[in-house]
């Protein structure tokens, strides 16, 4: 149910209401009895969670924690490939064999 704002026309009071949708809105300042009007407010944000919705802006802190780990196993195996791809590469290319059959 939402919380509709209202101010008096005459007095100038200020008050909230939580109502129902269907409620009819309140037409007289509970103070003065005069006329009201119903403001428009601003809402309150809505945070749509489950399949199908973006949530990245409300990410908890063991997700952040587990994405930074898995940031730091990742880089680490990238510089450990790179790493053994230079060495295995000079220790993979073929040798020259000596000739030691004689040629007279």
């Amino acid at each position: 149910m939402p919380t509709y704002q209202y101010q008096c026309q005459s007095c100038g009071l200020e008050f909230e209401r939580f109502q129902s949708m269907n409620d009819e809105p309140v037409k007289r300042c509970p103070d003065c009895r005069c006329k009201v009007k119903r403001l428009i407010g601003t809402g309150a944000g809505i945070i749509f969670k489950g399949s199908g919705f973006y949530e990245t802006d409300y990410r908890s802190e063991s997700y952040e924690k587990g994405k930074k780990s898995d940031e730091n196993k990742s880089k680490t195996k990238s510089s450990e490939s790179s790493s053994s791809d230079s060495s295995s590469t000079s220790e993979s290319s073929p040798k020259k064999k000596k000739d030691n059959t004689a040629k007279d």
